[in-house]
């Protein structure tokens, strides 16, 4: 099967480290070029913009939009105007208004569009999901916690408008949630801690619940210091369920469940070949609303200045 032609636009840490060693072992896509301002990398055409790039290669099949949010989505509307297909890194864009007028415009070109949500490819997330299909939940807990030094070093904007915060990590564990608890997760209750020196929350507490009204307790934080925590808690009639690692290790009843070995992002792209083989969309906002919604409507707490 022919090969998809393929550039990662924005060339940061999320690119070097997971985007570009996982299509070097796709055998579904070619890395033809990226596209960055200030970064090039060995062996590859590199420019310094989306607009040259994609006058540079008109042969390109699809892009991968590594930028940071702020600008992704003007990005990626110059690509689906011009019939790339677009993978979007998370979060998807800086506005859900946005990401949606990019839906529109990808199924006016019938082209694929895949808001990526890494996360949910982890090993242990699918697992995890089958196994509370059947299962009535009655409590759930997400404990988020990471060092924003080690995993954002010099990274400023994610302190910016736009940028997240600590919803940044926090939405990963938004999105492995809203894909394994059943139905609809609403906000019920926010409190987010904003440095004085920051657009952007550092730390979070949130209320979510079901359809049902089954409680979800989410705490989300950027300072964490010693061993990082991705854990999600599930108490069930059957038991306890716990995703640690991310997503990458489940245990049900305190026993290890084996999980298949494939990693986040060769799931990730396989997925996304699939997309643009049958020229699809899949934008599932469910994560990032719950973000922008703690956003909105979350009580703003004050606190110390961040400094790096």
């Amino acid at each position: 099967m022919k090969r998809i032609k393929i550039a990662i636009v924005g060339l940061g840490k999320i690119a070097r480290d997971q985007h570009v060693p996982t299509l070097a072992a796709n055998d579904a896509f070619e890395l033809v070029a990226v596209a960055s301002p200030h970064s090039k990398l060995e062996g590859v055409p590199s420019y310094s913009n989306i607009e040259d790039l994609l006058q540079a290669v008109p042969d390109l099949s699809a892009v991968a939009l590594c930028t940071t949010p702020q600008v992704r989505c003007e990005a990626a509307r110059h690509a689906l105007v011009q019939g790339r297909h677009v993978l979007l890194e998370k979060p998807p864009g800086a506005t859900v208004s946005e990401v949606l007028a990019l839906v529109e415009i990808a199924s006016q070109k019938s082209v694929a569009l895949f808001a990526s949500w890494h996360s949910r490819h982890a090993r242990a997330v699918e697992p995890a999901r089958a196994w509370l299909a059947d299962r009535e939940i009655r409590r759930v807990t997400v404990t988020w916690k990471e060092d924003v030094r080690i995993w954002h070093p010099g990274q400023t904007w994610i302190w910016k408008a736009g940028g997240l915060g600590v919803f940044d990590p926090g939405i990963n564990a938004l999105s492995i949630l809203t894909r394994i608890i059943p139905g609809t997760l609403t906000l019920k209750d926010a409190k987010l801690s904003y440095p004085s020196n920051c657009k952007t929350p550092i730390a979070a507490r949130l209320l979510l619940a079901d359809s049902r009204g089954v409680p979800a307790h989410v705490e989300l934080d950027f300072l964490q210091t010693g061993p990082q925590t991705w854990d999600i808690e599930v108490e069930t009639d059957a038991g306890r369920l716990l995703l640690s690692m991310g997503g990458t290790i489940l245990k049900i009843n305190d026993s290890f469940v084996a999980t298949a070995q494939e990693t986040e992002y060769s799931s990730l792209y396989a997925h996304f070949a699939t997309l643009i083989r049958a020229r699809q969309i899949d934008v599932d906002l469910a994560p990032f609303r719950l973000a922008t919604d703690a956003l909105l409507y979350g009580q703003r707490l004050g606190v110390e200045p961040f400094v790096e």
